[in-house]
């Protein structure tokens, strides 16, 4: 049983690469089977290792797909040592644009987070991205992985023009105890602030302000973030007032929040989009 796939964008010019390292580079999806290679990586990262409930047609395929896939753009970093003519994704999000997302029945984030309101309280002309559907192989959760991610999205936010970008972030397991001082730390130091505050919605929301900042180590506590959580504290986020329960997927979700004149300019640089963080 197949899953039928259109890209928003479907070309292969060199303007959709972003960046490249020795062993590595980050582009757009351009083709079917790039999204199929995303698509598995998300299967084998989110049901296979993490452990969330699998729809049949999920099982089928080994494939995590829904209704936004063919909407979004698909971000992929793909590992180019491989020489057996496939393509090896090893990391992957999904970027839903502000002028799609309003005509094709909202962001993906409102099913978690009530997000209405800041909608209709941002100045005039603000531009959202949402950031979606995010995970790394295993092997390739470090640093330059989630660098050439970056230097993709804040490509992306331009090309866009996007001037805020959100979504959900992923803590694995339901239940907050194991993750009472992750949650605290951004609850302490990176709260958005109430212009920008938003709450998931009631029925599975989880605090965040957990524990007292002289009750547990920040240092260990920022650490123990998972790698992509330390990404967006890194470049400057704002999280949400509050977490929310994703029991089919096995996570407790934050809200990020990062608008273009928050974005820390030394991390902009470091990715190699300075000009993002700019206005």
């Amino acid at each position: 049983m197949g899953i039928t796939v259109t890209l928003p964008v479907q070309d292969t010019a060199e303007e959709d690469c972003f960046g490249r390292t020795k062993t590595m580079e980050v582009r757009l999806a351009a083709s079917a089977e790039d999204l199929r290679a995303a698509q598995t990586l998300r299967f084998e990262v989110f049901f296979e290792e993490m452990g969330a409930r699998a729809a049949n047609n999920a099982r089928l395929t080994g494939r995590d797909a829904d209704r936004f896939d063919d909407l979004c753009d698909h971000l992929i970093v793909t590992d180019t040592t491989a020489h057996d003519g496939e393509t090896h994704v090893v990391g992957t999000y999904r970027l839903l644009r502000h002028e799609v997302a309003l005509t094709h029945g909202g962001f993906y984030t409102a099913q978690e987070f009530d997000i209405e309101p800041l909608l209709a309280r941002v100045p005039q002309g603000t531009r959202f991205m949402e950031l979606g559907r995010s995970c790394v192989h295993p092997q390739y959760r470090n640093r330059p992985t989630i660098e050439l991610l970056w230097r993709g999205i804040l490509a992306m936010a331009n090309r866009a023009g996007a001037n805020v970008l959100f979504g959900c972030a992923s803590f694995p397991g339901t239940e907050a105890a194991p993750i009472a001082e992750q949650l605290s730390f951004l609850h302490t130091h990176a709260l958005a602030p109430p212009a920008w505050r938003v709450r998931p919605h009631e029925a599975t929301r989880v605090e965040t302000n957990l524990l007292s900042p002289d009750s547990y180590d920040e240092k260990t506590a920022f650490m123990a973030m998972p790698p992509l959580v330390k990404g967006y504290i890194r470049a400057g986020a704002w999280f949400s007032d509050g977490a929310y329960t994703d029991y089919d997927f096995g996570t407790t979700d934050v809200m990020l929040i990062l608008p273009r004149a928050q974005i820390s300019p030394r991390y902009a640089a470091r990715v190699g989009v300075g000009s993002w963080g700019a206005s």
